[in-house]
């Protein structure tokens, strides 16, 4: 601990990324990342802005992007904010919206990035107990608060919460802002963008690092109305004009244009998944009902730290969560359909 730190930078435990070795070669389940590349129109796009532009600034408004993001969600791009990774638009919603004199709530097992943007920022915070089943208790959420973020499916549950619970999250608090992080929305679920129009209050996060295959391209976007806008930008031009880079911007265009490709990719890693719940039920397991590009599993024999142990020596990386309530599961992320199968092998092995 260095004597030149301030006091926040003493205190403060910042998040921990799953884990990313190069000591040798695994199969990456950890990490929630896409199996697939991106669409060949991604890349071709990414090769054309590799010129001489790079000498000068991006857009530090992202209006193209904006625009693009806008006409596919039938929003304006007033509507529409760009950031560094869905992160750094968490990060500056924090700021913006939420008050240190005021809780804030959001379930107690969530994105584990959300408490630290919280101390960070001096908040006050009001967990909400998951049910037995990890479900969300929306009775929590009607109640004083100072704002609500919830994660939609949650992480590392994978969880979903349906349109109707939500529409009710957001009537009760109409007078604060309701979060609903949408980064893994496109493997199963229903996305709330649909409901802005009726609710100033509601602002929607998503990522362009899941189901686009974009995680090395760090693109995520807030969406709500134009208020709402109006206050990230207030901070973002408070911090760093430019946060998204001139690559980066093309790319997110063209993983919007390649519609096809999405679907495809989500598609397939949505048959996965179901594949591989069902045969780790048959072999033992417990596995919570996911929305997501990741199951959360428990055996009823062999515990979780265990089999994360026993999986890493063989090759294979998953994530475990060293916390109340969830120390007995794993989070797997799905891969490709081989690297499943090298999965579940290395699981049989072992149980």
């Amino acid at each position: 601990m260095s004597k030149y730190w301030n006091e926040l930078t003493k205190r403060i435990e910042p998040y921990v990324a799953g884990e990313q070795p190069k000591d040798k070669k695994y199969i990456k389940l950890n990490t929630n990342e896409n199996p697939y590349p991106p669409s060949e129109k991604v890349l071709k796009a990414i090769s054309e802005a590799n010129n001489s532009d790079l000498r000068l600034y991006p857009d530090p408004d992202c209006d193209k992007l904006r625009e693009k993001v806008a006409g596919y969600y039938n929003l304006n791009k007033n509507q529409i904010f760009i950031g560094n990774g869905s992160d750094e638009v968490l990060a500056f919603s924090f700021l913006t919206f939420f008050s240190s004199d005021k809780e804030i709530v959001y379930p107690d097992i969530s994105y584990s990035f959300y408490p630290v943007y919280a101390d960070l920022y001096g908040l006050k915070t009001r967990l909400s107990p998951l049910k037995e089943d990890f479900s969300i208790n929306v009775e929590d959420f009607l109640s004083n608060n100072g704002g609500v973020i919830i994660p939609n499916p949650n992480a590392p549950t994978g969880k979903y919460l349906d349109i109707n619970s939500i529409k009710k999250i957001l009537n009760y608090n109409s007078e604060n802002v309701v979060i609903i992080d949408e980064a893994y929305i496109d493997f199963g679920g229903q996305s709330v963008v649909g409901l802005i129009k009726d609710y100033p209050n509601l602002l929607v996060i998503q990522t362009l690092s899941k189901s686009r295959s974009l995680a090395g391209m760090r693109i995520g976007i807030a969406l709500g109305q134009e208020e709402l806008i109006e206050g990230l930008n207030r901070i973002k031009n408070s911090f760093n004009s430019y946060t998204c880079d001139r690559i980066a911007q093309v790319a997110a265009i063209a993983a919007f244009e390649d519609e096809e490709y999405f679907k495809e990719c989500s598609n397939r890693i949505i048959n996965t998944r179901e594949k591989v719940v069902n045969k780790l039920t048959e072999i033992g397991f417990k596995v919570v009902p996911s929305k997501a590009n990741f199951i959360f599993v428990s055996h009823k024999e062999i515990e979780a730290q265990k089999l994360f142990t026993k999986l890493r020596e063989k090759g294979v990386l998953v994530r475990y969560f060293n916390k109340p309530k969830i120390n007995n599961y794993l989070r797997i992320s799905i891969g490709s359909e081989e690297e499943m199968d090298v999965f579940l092998e290395k699981v049989m092995e072992i149980i």
